[in-house]
């Protein structure tokens, strides 16, 4: 029988005093923790299942109730998300319950999150975002990003920049968003993707996080990826998700 294995950790990093991802797996979030080991679910290939990492904004409040908002709201809605207009009213609607979350409650203005996701549905897989989390395919020997980064071009002689031009919240008055939405089409060698937050991807450059998944697959892959993280100085919080399809 066709399935889905998704295998993902979250850790705090060596720099936060706090974890402020949360990440959505089907029916299943974590909001805020950290995860001692990678952790494997499989789902039957059939049903729509959602997989998202939301990076709550870090130097902006409650950043860790913005990201569980949001992959709870995604939890809920998974099963309905059938296409890519679906998946767009889903995050519009994330986006206008975090406005609504903190209206009135200044512990929570500008609050916000970025998202990356996505949704498999056969063998057709949806793949969103809004900000600089990420998604990439790892199938087979390819590894390359299908996400879109909001965020400007980084200064010169920099990787990276941690400026975003586009959030889920993030505001002091409701700002509507644009969310990438990309159908994909799957071969036959081996359909693989990795979702993260940018405290994988900022400390650890693409060119090593594809050599590690060259080389391993789920748990493995998991631990080297998020040790590579850790090797580079664990500046932000660091959540991963690793989706396969098997037979």
């Amino acid at each position: 029988m066709p399935y889905i294995a998704v295998t993902a950790l979250s850790h705090a990093g060596l720099v936060r005093e706090h974890n402020e991802d949360s990440l959505v797996i089907g029916p299943w979030t974590l909001c805020g923790t950290v995860t001692e080991n990678p952790q494997t679910l499989l789902f039957p290939l059939g049903t729509p299942l959602v997989v998202a990492i939301a990076d709550g904004l870090g130097g902006q409040p409650a950043g860790e109730v913005a990201s569980a908002l949001v992959v709870r709201q995604l939890a809920a809605l998974g099963p309905s998300l059938d296409g890519a207009e679906a998946v767009r009213e889903a995050l519009d609607l994330c986006n206008e319950e975090l406005y609504a979350a903190a209206a009135g409650r200044p512990e929570l203005a500008t609050m916000g999150t970025t998202v990356a996701g996505m949704v498999v549905r056969g063998r057709s897989p949806l793949t969103f975002n809004v900000g600089d989390s990420r998604v990439y395919d790892a199938s087979g020997d390819r590894f390359r990003q299908v996400s879109v980064d909001d965020s400007p071009p980084p200064p010169p002689g920099r990787r990276t920049t941690s400026a975003v031009t586009q959030t889920l919240g993030g505001s002091t008055r409701p700002i509507a968003v644009t969310p990438h939405v990309t159908a994909l089409e799957t071969g036959a060698d081996a359909p693989r993707w990795l979702l993260c937050s940018d405290g994988l991807t900022d400390p650890v450059p693409d060119e090593e996080i594809g050599a590690v998944l060259r080389v391993h697959n789920d748990g493995r892959a998991a631990f080297e990826l998020w040790k590579a993280a850790m090797e580079a100085g664990g500046p932000d919080n660091i959540t991963l998700a690793l989706v396969r399809l098997g037979e």
